[in-house]
């Protein structure tokens, strides 16, 4: 047997890769029956992902962990994984405020591979390992590859070299984890099983993945302190809504009418857990710094401590 024919073998068995006999005729189907083929289909993705809870929790914990020791977390995939890694990592600086070097995501094929598809840029496990050696990946960092496959090369080398290094390792794919090709210590595997048209693994495949990177980077930032209550308080004003946003986030916490929100944010120098500490506290700006640093962001913490 080939090479060619192995691989080929190997693709074909792959969950995602059979044909759905819910939409056998969506060929011939209406707009409506389509989009009901659709959703019903993509309605058992949750329910798949919380059968996967424990380990999920596991990983978030190993994430939180790294932060704490200085570490990062870095995405590595191919296609539709790479873009979903790429866009997790890009919205965790304006969501929690967090440093851009904190979590990032590496695509197949490089920055351009997120809009035009790279031939090839996946298919050898070199190129992953490449980036994880010219990154200076090296512990706490933690590495999570992303494949609905489970055995894009790219990915299986930058997990296995992120293992020679002693990083933490982490798989989220889509198929049962006896198709996974790599050994990682946290293995996420949601198998949705055939898409709706097959092979698509933008659409189950993709909800699935993306469901599962919201719960690993939001879970890690509320151990780190970046949410009070059910609230993101460590958010980046970047632009005039979230500068409005910010002045809401103050008076939701504190008696503040409108104009005094947004005196106690310009005193906290655009700061929201500072100003809310402020508030609350009662306190000026360099003793809820101080207090905030203290309890390690977290505003409860902080706010019993005065």
């Amino acid at each position: 047997m080939t090479e060619e024919q192995a691989l080929f073998d190997k693709i074909s068995k792959l969950a995602t890769e059979q044909r759905n006999e819910a939409s056998m005729k969506i060929d011939v189907a209406s707009p409506e029956e389509i989009v009901r083929i659709i959703n019903e289909e993509d309605q058992k993705v949750a329910k798949l992902v919380s059968l996967r809870s424990d380990v999920i929790a596991e990983a978030i914990e190993a994430i939180s962990e790294s932060f704490n020791l200085g570490g990062r977390l870095l995405y590595f995939g191919a296609g539709t994984s790479g873009r979903l890694g790429v866009v997790d990592a890009s919205e965790c600086p304006p969501t929690f405020g967090s440093d851009p070097e904190l979590v990032q995501g590496f695509i197949a094929g490089g920055k351009d591979a997120m809009y035009v598809a790279k031939e090839g840029a996946e298919d050898f496990e070199e190129n992953g390992a490449t980036d994880v050696r010219d990154n200076e990946i090296f512990p706490p960092d933690v590495v999570c590859g992303l494949a609905a496959s489970g055995r894009t090369p790219y990915v299986v080398g930058a997990l296995n070299e992120a293992k020679k290094r002693g990083c933490k390792t982490i798989m989220v794919s889509t198929v049962p984890k006896e198709q996974i090709d790599v050994d990682a210590d946290y293995i996420i595997d949601v198998p949705v099983g055939p898409e709706v048209v097959m092979g698509s693994t933008r659409m189950k495949s993709g909800t699935a993945q993306k469901m599962v990177l919201n719960m690993l980077t939001t879970g890690a930032m509320i151990r780190q302190g970046k949410v009070y209550e059910n609230v993101m308080v460590d958010l980046q004003l970047t632009n005039k809504k979230l500068v409005e946003r910010a002045k809401k986030i103050i008076m939701i916490f504190t008696d503040l009418n409108y104009e005094e929100a947004a005196g106690y944010l310009k005193k906290a120098d655009n700061h929201v857990k500072t100003a809310i500490v402020m508030a609350l506290g009662k306190t000026e700006k360099e003793h809820a710094e101080t207090l905030l640093k203290k309890h390690n962001g977290f505003i409860r913490k902080a706010i019993k401590d005065i």
